[in-house]
């Protein structure tokens, strides 16, 4: 016999219920007796809306709307999932509670007091309301379903708002119940119970997966299963670690630990009865039933993980005690905690110094005023004798927890964990760690707080003993250095990075070849010019998706628009794609976002770091940025090595004509420099960077100051163009006279800012980063949140072969990483 407790967010809509309704349906199939326990909480919001009404009539104020709204969602479930000639005894049902919730209610507008005991009251009605609705519902697929009100078989002390239960006496009544209503399927109040006097207590945060729990231990469960809005529990909170996963399973302790610092998706107290009798439970995904979910047990198989998971609490402040009268004090941390105890304040992490000096504990921060304050009162003497200073409050503040049973036996799992945080700049204000060694937690700024578990999550959960798969397309200048380069470190790759790239597929536009084994990069183009295959770019894709090797990488070093109509399938076919091609993301927008959705969605890789200013670190710099939580307020850029040599000389004597010339001459310029100067391929490279910063934009949205007199782009032949732009020299002449008369030189500048992209010819003086660029040289400046004051530059050759292929290299590298 199984429990099975169902969340607010799996009741808490007309399809989550279906949902809910086929699982229960998949789990009785076949099965005549021993029917599961189903246990619900309230609707989702249903609790909080209960919350808000109680505190609203406490201060006089009206709850009439609140409460409609709170009627009308349940009535709204039962007329959508309930037979009409159904619906009048649900209704009934649900309209009596509401009636007596609005009594209650209005008792405490007239009294202006919400006392423990009736916050606990009103907040049963949450359960019982969705208990009896679904039991009504149920009913039409199980006619055994009866509801249960767990106020009369969990049985507490008046502790209200987080009674203790009565273990021995609630078992016997479940016991009882269970046997009285053998082969019905129990429809259970989740969070509620009951004190002798009959009054109605709740559990506390979590509640409902306690009643799970204690339904469990009772009937000796084989499982109890959790069912929530997630994939089981996970290496760490997904909505800030994006790389987290599922766990197949976990040991109490390893929940336990996880649980209480910040993993929402179980209760801790839930898993005492459990870990009692050992019964498994297991975290599973209402929305994803087919997913195995986590399974939490009493033993688990060996892991070759140092750790099982990295959890958080993310807003706490701690207080620090400190002073010589501490010193030798016997007595003195139970006089402390005895009082923070007695008002109800909880303490989620302890640390003293070993000189018995200070003693740093963290509170929530409602608690963090009261704490200091109920302190300064008890050691008022200590303090006036100079003995103790006063107390130190230190706010926004968050911890961060690694947890798993193999640290005990794991050395260098602290220096792992330090080094992440150190040389991403974390400042860690408290450790602690018990001696069990399952728990090492650290306390840093809630500012720092996603940056810390993206770093030590990829510390302790990237493997980098792996081989890389590649299939390359186009072996030009950057193809041909790209495997160069590959050869001349494949031994430094495996001693150093533990990984082994291997070449296992390559086509140019004439011929193609594929090996398993790898390809040679010794004589790479014999074999290739030996292959019988005919270049057919749908065919290498189909023939790289069929070979179906792990860690597969596509490498498009081609300019053509070919390969890009194949990304998305490529992606969907979770193979990552590494690109220096950037046309795929310089087209519309939908098609970018489209090829990021299928990376995300299929857990593969897109790297494109060569799409603007070749190898220099310009995109990744951008999204580290954003990863880390900054915020880009500017962007200013010269992308086009072309027009920075350009302006870099036309200077002193010289004209623009010559300029244009001398770089055209030395390969610098397109056969027509006029698809240079008119700045396209400058704001496709613009438009990448403004869509990786967030922003939607076209290529039609950027805007572009011509370089060039309309003449000069008229010109029917580029003699023409020469021609017509020895005619304007009079024009550049003045443009560079205004500038060197001010001090300054020009540039042709690509500006993001407040998600408009532009590119214009501007004048600069030396205090701008961009007045001493030199060469073809590119440059770009990132003002952010953090890079206020002083921009962030990143400046270097932005194009040849050689630093484009190492820019691929280097992405290649990263997808291993």
């Amino acid at each position: 016999m199984k429990i099975l407790k169902f969340g607010g967010t799996s009741v808490g809509s007309v399809q989550s219920i279906q949902t809910l309704l086929n699982i229960l349906k998949n789990e009785v199939k076949g099965t005549a007796t021993d029917k599961p326990v189903v246990v619900l909480s309230a609707m989702s919001g249903v609790t909080n809306l209960l919350i808000a009404m109680a505190e609203d009539a406490a201060k006089g104020n009206d709850f009439a709307a609140k409460l409609a709204e709170l009627e009308k969602r349940h009535f709204d479930v039962v007329k959508s999932l309930l037979e009409i000639q159904n619906q009048n005894p649900a209704l009934t049902r649900l309209k009596i509670l509401f009636n007596q919730l609005e009594d209650l209610l209005q008792g405490i507008l007239t009294l202006r007091e919400l006392t423990p005991k009736t916050r606990d009251l009103v907040l049963s009605y949450g359960e019982r309301c969705s208990t009896i609705m679904i039991s009504k519902i149920a009913a039409q697929f199980f006619s055994e379903a009866l509801f249960v009100d767990a106020s009369e078989v969990i049985k507490t002390d008046s502790s209200f708002g987080q009674a203790k239960v009565n273990t021995e006496l609630t078992e016997q009544l479940i016991r009882g119940l269970h046997n009285e209503n053998k082969g019905k399927m129990l429809f259970v109040t989740g969070f509620i119970a009951g004190n002798d006097e009959g009054q109605i207590t709740t559990l506390g945060r979590g509640g409902s997966d306690y009643t799970a729990a204690i339904f469990g231990a009772a009937l000796n469960a084989s499982e109890i299963q959790i069912w929530t809005d997630v994939n089981g529990m996970m290496t760490a909170d997904p909505r800030m670690v994006k790389k987290a996963f599922s766990l197949a399973e976990l040991t109490y302790t390893e929940a336990m630990e996880l649980s209480y610092f910040g993993a929402k998706v179980i209760y801790p107290p839930t898993m005492i009865p459990a870990f009692l009798k050992k019964i498994p439970i297991v975290i599973k995904n209402t929305f994803e039933p087919e997913f195995e979910g986590t399974i939490i047990q009493h033993d688990c198989k060996p892991s070759n993980m140092a750790i099982k998971g990295i959890s958080s609490i993310n807003n706490i402040s701690i207080l620090n005690v400190e002073g010589s009268g501490m010193v030798g004090k016997s007595g003195f941390s139970g006089r402390l905690f005895s009082l923070l105890a007695r008002e109800q304040i909880n303490v989620i992490l302890i640390t003293q110094s070993s000189s018995e000096h200070s003693i740093t504990f963290a509170v929530s921060p409602g608690d963090t005023e009261r704490a200091s304050q109920i302190i300064e009162q008890e050691f008022e003497l200590e303090l006036l004798a100079k003995k103790l200073e006063h107390v130190e409050i230190e706010r926004d503040l968050a911890i961060l927890a690694v947890v798993g049973e193999n640290m005990k036996e794991t050395p260098g799992v602290s220096g792992k964990l330090f080094h992440a945080l150190g040389r991403n700049g974390v400042n860690v204000r408290a450790i602690a760690q018990g001696s069990s060694e399952y728990n090492i937690s650290v306390i840093i700024s809630a500012h720092d707080l996603a940056k810390a578990l993206n770093a030590v999550h990829d510390a302790f959960f990237v493997e980098l003993t792996k081989t890389l798969y590649a299939f390359c397309l186009g072996t030009g200048n950057i193809g041909k250095t790209l495997f160069r380069q590959l050869n001349g470190h494949t031994t430094f790759l495996q001693e150093n990075n533990g990984i082994q790239v291997k070449i296992a597929g390559i086509s140019n536009t004439r011929k193609m070849m594929f090996n398993a084994d790898g390809i040679s990069l010794d004589n790479w183009e014999a074999t290739l010019e030996q292959s019988d295959e005919k270049a057919d770019l749908p065919a290498f894709i189909a023939q790289m998706k069929s070979m179906n090797l792990p860690n597969c990488v596509f490498i498009d070093n081609t300019a053509s628009p070919k390969p890009i109509e194949y990304y998305e399938e490529v992606l969907k076919s979770t193979i990552s794609i590494v690109t220096c091609n950037k046309i795929g993301n310089s087209g519309s927008y939908n098609q970018y976002r489209t090829f990021r959705d299928a990376a995300r969605d299929h857990g593969v890789d897109f790297f494109y770091e060569t799409n603007v200013g070749a190898g220099l670190p310009i995109i990744r710099t951008l999204k580290d940025l954003m990863n880390s939580g900054d915020r880009v307020q500017r962007i200013e850029a010269i992308l086009s090595g072309t027009i920075s040599f350009i302006f870099n000389n036309f200077k002193g004597d010289a004209n623009f004509h010559d300029t244009v010339k001398l770089a055209q001459e030395k390969g610098y310029t397109e056969p027509d420099p006029r698809d240079d100067l008119r700045g396209t391929d400058f704001m496709r490279k613009m438009l990448i960077l403004a869509r990786d910063a967030g922003y939607t934009l076209e290529a039609s949205d950027v805007k572009i100051e011509n370089i060039l007199p309309q003449a000069c782009l008229d010109a029917g032949s580029v003699d023409d163009f020469y021609k017509t732009l020895k005619a304007e020299d009079a024009y550049f002449a003045g443009l560079k006279s205004k500038a060197e008369s001010e001090g300054k030189v020009l540039r042709y500048i690509g500006i993001l800012e407040n998600g408009q992209a532009s590119i214009t010819l501007q004048m600069v003086d030396e205090g701008h980063p961009f007045f001493t660029l030199s060469g073809s040289d590119n440059i770009i400046s990132f003002t952010t949140d953090r890079y206020k004051e002083r921009p962030l530059v990143v400046k270097g050759p932005g194009a040849g072969a050689e630093v484009t292929a190492a820019g691929v290299f280097a992405d290649l590298i990263n997808v291993g990483a």
